[in-house]
């Protein structure tokens, strides 16, 4: 199979209409790029991404978004088995709906779910080793080094992690740190230029991961606390309380100081910057104001990774597991009905199972589809839904 660079046919014409303006990339269920696949079950059309760059590939993780904010460019995984795993050892492509082709970016080689796409500009950042990358969807623009963890930080170690998953501070200045290196976890943030280096907000002897800035407060991240293991015994260090929050200059507070659970879990942000979404594994999906404690079940249904679009009216999770197989839903929280988008998903096969397979839903191009990662076909594949085709059979 061949994975460079290609283009989805050879005699496609550019659509740029007089004057040389480029026109509007269309919706990926209309991309000539996907291919339906209808659930058996439920009668939803979803679209699987048919072109390839590599043997396996992923959405990304569900609190980072992989298309641009116009729909021209999505970003993906990219794995090669038996290489790399779920720490480090992934690359990523991007596929072009408006100019039909598909790009493999070897340079991108990532650590953790630490990719991130700048939905405005359609960059993608990630961090390799001590270092973070930023690239152009366009390849005849280079990689641009962004900035780097000091070595005095470092100590000569390697770092498991500088941040699981990258996100941007609510002015746009910084992005969010929480590394580990050696038995050491750090929170903190560094500028998108070398001259903005790393701020230790505090460090700890356990894992706290997951940091993702608040949508409205440049200064107030949520971290979780998260079961880890010893860097040089491999024993294994447990989690008592899940969800914390941690502002610049003071010292992470949990969000549940009377109530401390590792039953909570794959919470983000709502956009409103005053709520916080969670799993919570015996009850459902939950929504906590910060300022009160008041906790809601919004989706009492067992799910593993859940998201919602920018009003917190609608959500998408995944249920079951790997070796079980997976279900995908979309809920309409307005009328109370919810829809499976993938009935019955089968587990990853065992040599891609390593690279954290999982479906992680996600809304994206302005709430207009979710993308997912799907196996349905037998491989590892980016797939993505129209979300008003769920709403029509959620009303």
């Amino acid at each position: 199979m061949n994975f460079l660079p290609q283009k989805i046919a050879k005699n496609a014409k550019k659509r740029s209409p007089p004057g040389g303006k480029a026109s509007a990339a269309p919706a990926p269920q209309d991309s000539r790029f996907f291919q339906k696949w209808t659930d058996p079950a439920s009668g939803v059309v979803s679209h699987v991404l048919m072109n390839r760059a590599a043997p396996v590939q992923q959405s990304f993780y569900f609190t980072n978004p992989g298309f641009s904010a116009d729909g021209r460019y999505l970003w993906f995984y990219c794995a090669f088995p038996p290489g790399g795993d779920g720490y480090y050892g992934r690359t990523l492509g991007v596929a072009d709906l408006r100019d039909e082709s598909v790009r493999y970016f070897p340079e991108t080689l990532f650590s953790d779910g630490s990719p991130m796409v700048d939905a405005q500009t359609a960059d993608v950042y990630w961090i390799t080793g001590l270092e973070i990358w930023k690239r152009s969807p366009e390849p005849s623009r280079p990689a641009v080094l962004v900035n780097t963890i000091p070595g005095e930080v470092a100590k000569k170690r390697r770092p498991l992690r500088i941040a699981t998953h990258l996100t941007r501070s609510a002015d746009g200045r910084r992005l969010n740190i929480d590394a580990q290196i050696g038995n050491e976890w750090i929170i903190g943030d560094i500028g998108l230029t070398a001259d903005e280096p790393l701020r230790v907000w505090q460090t700890f002897d356990r894992c706290y991961n997951h940091a993702q800035f608040s949508p409205t407060d440049p200064d107030l991240m949520l971290i979780a606390q998260d079961f880890w293991h010893d860097a040089s015994t491999g024993q294994a260090g447990g989690a008592d309380d899940r969800l914390w929050l941690i502002r610049h200059g003071e010292k992470a507070r949990p969000i549940f100081p009377a109530a401390p659970s590792a039953m909570r879990g794959h919470e983000w942000w709502d956009a409103d910057g005053n709520h916080i979404w969670f799993i919570h594994y015996q009850l459902g999906v939950c929504r906590v104001n910060i300022h009160t404690g008041e906790k809601v079940v919004v989706w009492p249904d067992r799910n593993l990774h859940a998201h919602c679009d920018r009003t917190g009216s609608f959500l998408v999770g995944d249920m079951g597991a790997a070796d079980d197989g997976w279900r995908v839903a979309f809920f309409n929280r307005d009328t109370g009905r919810s829809v499976a988008i993938v009935s019955r998903m089968p587990g990853a096969a065992a040599a891609q199972a390593k690279y954290h397979v999982h479906p992680h839903p996600q809304f994206c191009c302005g709430d207009r589809c979710i993308c997912y990662t799907t196996t349905v076909r037998g491989t590892t594949d980016v797939a993505v839904v129209a979300v008003d085709q769920l709403l029509a059979l959620t009303q």
